[in-house]
């Protein structure tokens, strides 16, 4: 089945003709996606032509283009033949990654067995969690090589979203025996005033996206047993103080918004046999004026010593809507004119 019209090639765009086999005819079904969507999106990516004869696909394009779609196609029909679904999300990170391979500056003997061959995965109880972009997966990489790791970069990148993962994974591995995830308790540019309830209800609703990652990994009843336990805890920066983190995967969200003292405290707070991540984006900092953002100050500290690394994420690594994507760059733009 053709995806979209075909149009004669003219003499100044010389059109290249590939044609590529793929022999289980089912799986074919499914590499091209309801309505061929996936086949419509690697189209409009990479400008090229997909047509559909029995069991092959012909492509049309530059070589270029062609080849990395073709490229696209197999890698994609490859997981179908292990048993894997193929969804839009899948699409979109081979598109973005191809057959690309990312060091993170380790020795290869400390690499865990997860990343040979180049394959990034993250196991969780609910999902099989991948990197959609290459900064993405050397953020990964990173969170399991370094026992202290900063994540940096615009919201939509998967900054949180993948450091969750990888304590969920760790957790249900046995490499750590809690999870502890943690973020300051201010106000996004409004006040919320008075909150009802005791103490979980009040800071809760500034904690509510490590729920949310949480319950993307963990089953409901699991999580919710996990966290009466204690093996999950949840809780605003300031109940860090005093604490020794042993044995555990800890997150710090939202660090832009944790002063120097905090970020001193929590940082500090690393114990024996833990792995700590600190997420944050130096352009949504909400504290008073005046006040200086610990992660900045971290990032200037820290940035020398062994074994912490610092990875970071642009526009072009968001996995959210196309149009998040759009809307930083909009933003930095309109930064940028009102520096020069």
């Amino acid at each position: 089945m053709a995806i979209g019209a075909l149009t004669p090639p003219q003499d100044d765009m010389p059109q290249r003709e590939a044609l590529v086999e793929f022999p289980d005819n089912r799986l074919l079904i499914d590499l091209c996606g309801e309505y061929d969507r996936n086949l419509t999106d690697i189209e409009q990516k990479l400008s090229v032509q997909i047509v559909r004869r029995g069991n092959q696909l012909v492509v049309l394009g530059d070589e270029e283009s062609q080849k990395q779609a073709i490229e696209v196609l197999q890698s994609l029909y490859t997981r179908l033949e292990g048993g894997r679904e193929v969804e839009a999300a899948d699409v979109d990170r081979e598109l973005r990654m191809g057959n690309s391979e990312v060091g993170t500056g380790t020795r290869d003997g400390d690499q865990l067995e997860m990343f040979r061959g180049g394959t990034v995965e993250i196991k969780t109880r609910k999902k099989l969690v991948e990197p959609r972009t290459d900064a993405q997966k050397a953020y990964v990489q990173s969170l399991f090589n370094n026992e202290l790791a900063f994540g940096i970069g615009p919201a939509g990148t998967g900054k949180t979203y993948l450091a969750v993962a990888a304590g969920v994974s760790m957790f249900i591995g046995g490499h750590v025996d809690r999870i502890i995830l943690s973020r300051p308790a201010v106000e996004a540019g409004e006040k919320l005033g008075y909150l009802p309830g005791d103490m979980k209800d009040k800071v809760d609703p500034y904690m509510q996206p490590l729920y949310d990652a949480l319950n993307d990994f963990l089953p409901g009843k699991q999580l919710a047993k996990l966290i009466e336990e204690k093996r999950i805890e949840i809780a605003p920066l300031a109940f860090m103080r005093g604490r020794t983190l042993a044995n555990a995967f800890v997150v710090l969200d939202e660090a832009q918004n944790a002063t120097t003292m905090q970020m001193k405290m929590f940082l500090t707070r690393l114990g024996e046999g833990s792995r700590m991540v600190i997420t944050g984006d130096r352009s949504q900092v909400d504290l008073p004026r005046g006040v200086q953002s610990g992660l900045k100050d971290a990032e200037r500290l820290l940035k020398t010593i062994p074994n912490i690394s610092f990875n970071y994420f642009t526009s072009k690594d968001v996995v959210r809507h196309p149009l998040v994507a759009a809307i930083i760059e909009a933003y930095e733009a309109d930064a940028g004119r009102e520096t020069t």
